[in-house]
Formats: structure tokens, C-alpha cells, sequence
């Protein structure tokens, strides 16, 4: 038992190191490898070798994926395009499954004494993540030492024998086995190692070997196809494509692997070397085969999954690229853009409220409150993006960035609830009944509006540069805002009292207004408290009071 779980916890660090190499390139080089396969499709032998180098970089033909889907699911990639550079990623995982498989253990312990002490001392700048990824290398090799010297012992155990003895029966079942390792591990790579380490080591036949190496490949490709069943038609024509090169490649080589176990080992006599040396003629030989269909893929995708209209009306996202959730701090980027473009409904919906106080203007209410509609949206959408991002790989920053975007989104679209509220009100209180304000009614509410627009300027400007002079600002307006709330609503009261019939008539209204617009105010300043919290000033009572006094002053 106790043997079994050395290997289990081995291939656990396999996969782990496979994901630290994986998630610092993209740190280190995401924006730069967006770039090269960008520019690549527009040739398919640059589209071939850029898969096979990018690949090659970040060991996962799973990342490449996410990249090159997102390009074709915005149009910036042709399908056939898009297919090479699948093609190439595929032969990329090969060629770095035969690297790793070398013997390089020497060469773990130098990188775990060069990368931990770049990644601890820089951890947040490149060379940092650049030790992460050396880190990730040396635990690579590490877990495939360990994995030899843990599998050495089970080959004694009979019940061991007996357990992988169930994978040489059957090819079918073999090759599931092998997509469903990969699928596990996220890693068709981590999958082909694992197979040639036990391979060597006697656990498996070669035969289980070389139908393993075959599941992994369908295994990473079903994973790259789960991924983009809730993308567009484009991203998946591109996905099915290449899955369906895979599908082809494994049913023409699957019935012949009984007489390639037999062939084999003639011209290689190392199990390991084997299974890698296959691993790395079928994806090669299949792959340039697949070169001369693609156009012919990419027709017959594009007739099973023909692109749908959008909808008339229906607002769509502009920055949340998929390709950059590979990427945090792009992801990040990408997110806050997004948000930003919510506060630009939201004060347009503020203008509309503005024009409501003065005309009882049907049209421009109604279409107001379906702008609301359009915040709603695009606040599932953001939230659906940030839900993506994987938190593992967010330094303190990064995770202080997430969370603030994330409490901007839900003001933002608790803002446009509230807007529509007031919009309602209006509509039902003002508009139907074809009231007014009384002169100063107006001129009040005109008042908390117009502070109620450059607080809502203000506090995206301080999300989006962290000012602390700006925060400092924000929350001593925030304040006044609270006294100018009560300082209208004792004068609506006053002039209640004296009778005014357009104060009459307006005063619930006119109170839910002022009301309304307090808890505006409220969402609209609430992202000065990370800046102050970060500076260690939110809790300074007598740097609030110097701002507030200094503002009175101004007034």
C-alpha cells in the first residue's frame, strides 16, 4: 500500500510541476506568445511551427488551445489557420515528451537551488516567475525519478501485477484509460511520461503503452472541446476540427499497435524510448497528413456549425478575451476594461434621470430602464470572466486587483437596479400624473445629481489608478454628500409646511430621490476604501476631517 502511494503522490508532482511550468511561461511570455500565433495564421507553415514553439514553451497543447480558440472565436483567425496551429501544438507536447524523457536528473537539484531563491527574493517581477518556472522543470524531473524507483518494488506484489494486468486485454479500453488520465491531469503530457516511466519499469506492456500514448491524445482533446461548448460557433468549428484529426490518426493506428509492440522493440530496445519515439512519429506523421486536409475540415465544420445571428438588441462583451484568462494579469486587465465600459451605461442612465427631473418624457424613461438590462448583462458576463481566472496563480496584487474589480461590478449593477428604480418612480409618480418640482426642489435634486456624476467620474478614476490624493477626495465628497442629504430633505420638510402644492404633490418622490441618491453616492465611493486601506489611512479620522474642512472652505 505504502508502495502505491510513493507512485500515486509522484505522478501527483508530475502533474503539479507540469502546471507551475505551464503557468509561469504564460506569466512570463503570455502577451508575447498572443502575439506570435496572432501573426502566424496567415501562413500555414508559420502557423505550424509557431504551435509547435509555443507548445513546446508552455507544455500543454491545452493552453495553446485556449489561445488560438479565442483568435477564432472573435474572427481574427482563419478556421484553416486555426487548425495548423492545432496541428502544430500536437507535435510540440511530442517533441517536449522526448526532452523530459531524457536522463536529466542531475539536473533537478540545480534548478531547485537556482529557481527558489529567484522566486523568493523577485517574486513579483519576471525574473521571479522565471524561477517558478525553473522550480516547475526540476520537479518534473524529480517526480519522473521518483516514479522509477517507486514502480521497481510493485513489479514483487502479485496483486499489483494483476491490476495493471486488466489494461492489456483490450485496445479500446487501453486508449480510454489514457484519455482519462489526461483528462485528470489536465496534461496529455504528464500522461505520455507516465506511460514510458511505467513502461520502462516493466508495469505496463509495451502494447498498454502505446494505446495509452494514443487515449492521451484523444484525452486532450476532448478536454480543448469541453472548453468551448459555451463559446461561439466559430471557437467550436475549430475545436471539433482537430479533435476529429485525432479521432482519424487513432482509429487508423489503433488496430495496428499488436504488430507495432512487436516491431518496435527491434529497432528500439528500451520500453521508455519506445513508447516516446512512438508518441513522437504518430503525432509528427499524422499531423503533416492532417496539413494537406484542412481546408477540407474547415469546410465541412463550417456546414455543421454554421454561425448564429446575434440577437437584435443584445449587448455583448468587448474586452473579456478567453485567450487571456491564461494570462492573470491580462485577465485582470481585460475585466477592469469591461467594467469601466458599465460605468460609462451607468452614467449615461444618470443623464437620462437628470433630463427625467426636468420633462416628463416617456420614451427616454423606458429606454432607461432597459439599459439596465444591458449592466445586467455585462455583469454576468464580468462575473462569469473573473470565476475563470484561476486565484492559484494570482500574486497578493493580483488577488487585491480581483477583488476589487469584482465589488466595482456588483455596485455598478446594484446602481443600475437602483436607477431603474428611480426611473420607475418617476415614470409612475411624475410622468403619468404630468407633475413638476417646485423651483427649488429641482435645484436641489439638480445638485445631488450633478456631485452624484463626478463622484461616479471620481471613483472609477480611483479604480482605475489607485490614487490616494483621489480616494482621500472621494471620501470626504462621500461625506458631503451625506450632509447636503439632510440638509435638503429639513428644507423639502420646511417647505411642506408652508403649504407649496408642487411640494405637495412631489414630496414622496422628491424624498425617495434624495434617499435613492444617498445610497448612489454610497456605491459610487466605496472604491476609495481599498486605496485608503492599502496606505493605511482609512482609519486617519483627522485626515478625513483636514479634507472635509478643506472642502467647506472651497464652498
Amino acid at each position: 500500500m505504502l508502495i502505491l502511494l510513493n507512485l500515486l503522490s509522484s505522478v501527483a508532482l508530475l502533474v503539479w510541476g507540469s502546471h507551475i511550468v505551464r503557468t509561469g511561461i504564460l506569466r512570463v511570455l503570455g502577451a508575447d506568445l498572443r502575439a506570435i500565433l496572432g501573426r502566424s495564421t496567415g501562413s500555414t507553415l508559420r502557423a505550424f511551427l509557431a504551435g509547435i514553439g509555443v507548445t513546446s514553451l508552455v507544455q500543454s497543447s491545452n493552453a495553446t488551445a485556449v489561445i488560438i480558440t479565442s483568435f477564432a472565436a472573435q474572427g481574427l483567425v482563419s478556421l484553416a489557420g486555426g487548425l495548423t496551429v492545432m496541428l502544430g501544438a500536437d507535435v510540440g507536447t511530442a517533441l517536449m515528451a522526448r526532452v523530459l524523457t531524457l536522463d536529466l536528473s542531475w539536473l533537478s537539484p540545480l534548478m531547485f537551488l537556482t529557481g527558489v531563491p529567484l522566486f523568493l527574493t523577485r517574486k513579483q517581477t519576471r525574473v521571479g516567475q522565471a524561477g517558478r518556472t525553473i522550480i516547475g522543470l526540476g520537479l518534473i524531473l524529480l517526480a519522473l525519478h521518483l516514479i522509477v524507483e517507486a514502480a521497481q518494488p510493485m513489479m514483487q506484489g502479485a496483486g499489483v501485477r494483476v491490476m495493471f494486468g486488466a489494461l492489456t486485454g483490450d485496445t479500446i479500453l487501453d486508449a480510454l484509460v489514457g484519455a482519462a488520465f489526461a483528462m485528470l491531469s489536465y496534461s496529455s503530457l504528464a500522461a505520455v511520461l507516465l506511460t514510458a516511466t511505467l513502461a520502462s519499469s516493466g508495469v505496463i506492456s509495451l502494447k498498454v503503452g502505446l494505446c495509452l500514448v494514443v487515449g492521451a491524445n484523444l484525452g486532450s482533446g476532448m478536454l480543448a472541446l469541453m472548453g468551448a461548448l459555451p463559446q461561439n460557433a466559430a471557437a467550436r468549428r475549430l475545436l471539433v476540427g482537430s479533435f476529429a484529426f485525432k479521432v482519424g490518426g487513432a482509429l487508423i493506428i489503433l488496430p495496428l499497435t499488436t504488430l507495432l509492440a512487436r516491431w518496435l522493440p527491434a529497432v528500439i530496445a528500451n520500453p521508455r524510448e519506445a513508447v516516446v519515439g512512438f508518441h513522437v512519429i504518430y503525432n509528427t506523421v499524422r499531423c503533416c497528413a492532417c496539413l494537406t486536409l484542412v481546408r477540407r475540415m474547415a469546410d465541412i465544420c463550417k456546414r455543421l456549425f454554421p454561425d448564429k445571428p446575434v440577437p437584435g438588441g443584445e449587448l455583448r462583451p468587448m474586452y473579456l478575451d478567453p485567450a487571456g484568462l491564461v494570462t492573470p494579469g491580462l485577465a485582470l486587465a481585460n475585466a477592469s476594461r469591461e467594467v469601466l465600459r458599465i460605468g460609462d451605461i451607468v452614467r449615461v442612465m444618470l443623464d437620462n434621470v437628470s433630463e427625467l427631473l426636468r420633462r416628463n418624457d416617456l420614451a427616454v424613461a423606458r429606454a432607461t430602464m432597459r439599459m439596465d438590462d444591458d449592466v445586467d448583462q455585462l455583469y454576468g458576463e464580468v462575473k462569469s470572466y473573473l470565476t475563470l481566472i484561476s486565484r492559484e496563480q494570482l500574486d497578493e496584487a493580483e488577488s487585491r486587483r480581483w477583488t476589487d474589480i469584482i465589488s466595482l461590478t456588483i455596485n455598478l449593477e446594484h446602481a443600475g437596479d437602483i436607477i431603474e428604480r428611480i426611473v420607475s418612480d418617476i415614470e409612475e409618480k411624475k410622468i403619468s400624473q404630468r407633475l413638476a418640482f417646485s423651483e427649488q426642489g429641482l435645484g436641489e435634486l439638480d445638485d445631488l445629481h450633478a456631485r452624484l456624476v463626478s463622484n461616479l467620474r471620481l471613483g472609477l478614476s480611483v479604480f482605475l489608478n489607485s490614487d490616494l490624493r483621489c480616494a482621500e477626495q472621494l471620501l470626504a465628497e462621500k461625506e458631503r454628500f451625506r450632509d447636503l442629504e439632510r440638509a435638503y430633505s429639513h428644507k423639502h420638510l420646511e417647505r411642506l409646511a408652508g403649504q407649496s402644492s408642487r411640494t405637495i404633490e412631489t414630496s414622496a418622490l422628491h424624498l425617495d430621490l434624495i434617499g435613492n441618491m444617498k445610497r448612489l453616492n454610497s456605491l459610487f465611493c466605496s472604491t476609495a476604501y481599498p486605496v485608503l486601506e492599502a496606505a493605511g489611512a482609512l482609519h486617519d479620522t483627522q485626515l478625513r476631517k483636514r479634507s472635509l474642512d478643506s472642502l467647506h472652505i472651497k464652498e
